[in-house]
């Protein structure tokens, strides 16, 4: 049977809250285990403020006894000091943690995907961690070095060339071979994961009217059209590049199944703007199955218990969607 793997998030933010919320929801439907990674302490405060309609035990550690007893598990990593609402070295190092623990999980057979609650990146940058966010630390975990930040809806779905670098660092880690692995991440993952051959593939510009044949920048006719070319004389099926400002005001993304953008917000701002409350974060390229909500820890209100947990349960959703196209299952 899927064990599906929660991990907590930034303790002293959302994380938990959504998290429960979302268990809440999720728990009776189907035939399924779900895992909460999470310092107890942290969950005991939350079951005092969230009514929590599932039963469940705490562990240590996961064993088969563990899954097959209970229908949500509540994994321990220790306790961790709660101050909510702020930025600390030690809720840092609390969702490392959690995520080092779900990947232990998976390595060991014990989990099917990993449901991943926001990070701070300044968090773990308090707490000494050297990665800059899930999507790096996971692929180093794996030891994969080509993979990319997809993000999913049912209205528009986006796949990130350059991902977490400066906006005046973009143009120098372009290169052909870069394009062209994501745009086959694209290809791949739409085919392998969501079961959608050929799939139709946009490929932004970088510069203002797509560098308008040079005048506006040489991105484009020195690295992007190069790639997309290269691509379409193997049978893929992609086109582009495309003017960003245009391609999102005609709706053309409509037209195709995934858009590839040469950097974050290229894709995030139209992204967030169709789908704040639902959109889906996932690591394309790992052999292991991670997604996440598109929004962040949401400092500013925890403890409010208002937090929306339609994104963390529409990753749910998405994840169960790729175990079941990759036939993954418990114990396989």
């Amino acid at each position: 049977m899927n064990n599906f793997i929660f991990t907590c998030g930034d303790i002293n933010g959302i994380g938990p809250e959504i998290s429960i919320k979302a268990i809440n929801e999720l728990y009776s439907i189907e035939k399924y285990k779900i895992t909460l990674v999470i310092p107890k302490n942290v969950f005991e405060f939350y079951k005092e403020q969230i009514p929590i309609e599932f039963p469940y035990n705490i562990c240590n550690s996961i064993t088969k006894e563990d899954i097959s007893d209970s229908k949500v598990s509540i994994l321990d990593i220790g306790k961790s000091e709660l101050n909510i609402g702020s930025v600390t070295a030690n809720s840092g190092l609390s969702s490392f943690n959690a995520i080092i623990k779900a990947f232990e999980l998976i390595k060991t057979q014990f989990g099917s995907a990993i449901i991943t609650a926001p990070v701070s990146k300044e968090a773990w940058q308090k707490g000494g961690i050297k990665f800059t966010g899930h999507t790096e630390l996971l692929a180093s975990l794996t030891n994969v070095s080509n993979y990319a930040m997809m993000f999913l809806s049912k209205r528009f779905k986006a796949v990130l060339t350059t991902i977490h670098i400066p906006i005046s660092s973009v143009s120098s880690n372009l290169s052909i071979t870069k394009i062209k692995n994501t745009i086959m991440q694209a290809h791949n993952t739409f085919e392998y994961d969501l079961k959608i051959k050929s799939p139709r593939i946009a490929v932004l510009g970088l510069n203002p009217h797509a560098g308008e044949n040079g005048q506006l920048g040489a991105e484009e006719i020195d690295l992007i059209i190069p790639a997309i070319k290269e691509l379409q004389e193997k049978g893929i099926n992609v086109t582009g590049p495309f003017v960003p400002d245009a391609f999102f005001g005609a709706k053309l993304h409509n037209k195709f199944d995934v858009t590839v953008g040469m950097y974050h917000d290229q894709v995030l701002i139209p992204f967030k703007l169709l789908n704040f409350d639902e959109g889906v974060n996932y690591t394309s390229g790992l052999p292991i199955i991670r997604t996440s909500p598109d929004h962040g820890t949401a400092f500013d209100i925890a403890r409010k218990l208002v937090a929306n947990p339609n994104s963390i349960i529409e990753s749910f959703n998405w994840a169960r969607e790729i175990v079941k196209n990759r036939n993954c299952s418990f114990n396989k």
